[in-house]
């Protein structure tokens, strides 16, 4: 699967987007960027992203994560991580960002921890 499939539901005033496929340069990192935008415009700055259904996230797609976590911490928002696949928890772990983002592995604390 190469394309990027979004799915949104709320969870409390908690706004879950779930990702399945890639996170890459051009379409799948800049749907992202996008969708955390618009969440934001819509005042929405609480956002869990569910990466369960994502294999693959390369340098374009952690920009575009970094990107929406700043843009989100300037706002007093924040955005967490749920469900890493061993793909995407290597990236994070080999950058060292998995330091910076909070991950978890349960969604019911996930959001708890809002």
């Amino acid at each position: 699967m190469s394309s990027l499939s979004i799915g949104q539901r709320q969870a409390r005033d908690i706004t879950v987007l779930d990702l399945e496929g890639d996170i890459t340069i051009g379409e799948g990192a800049s749907e992202v960027h996008s969708a955390i935008k618009r969440l934001m415009e819509q005042g929405k700055f609480k956002i869990l992203l569910n990466l369960a259904a994502v294999d693959y996230l390369d340098s374009d797609g952690l920009g575009k994560l970094i990107a929406g976590y700043t843009s989100l911490r300037k706002e007093g928002g924040e955005l967490k991580l749920l469900n890493l696949t061993t793909n995407v928890q290597d990236v994070l772990v080999i950058t060292k960002l998995v330091t910076v983002f909070e991950v978890f592995e349960d969604e019911a604390a996930a959001i708890n921890s809002f």
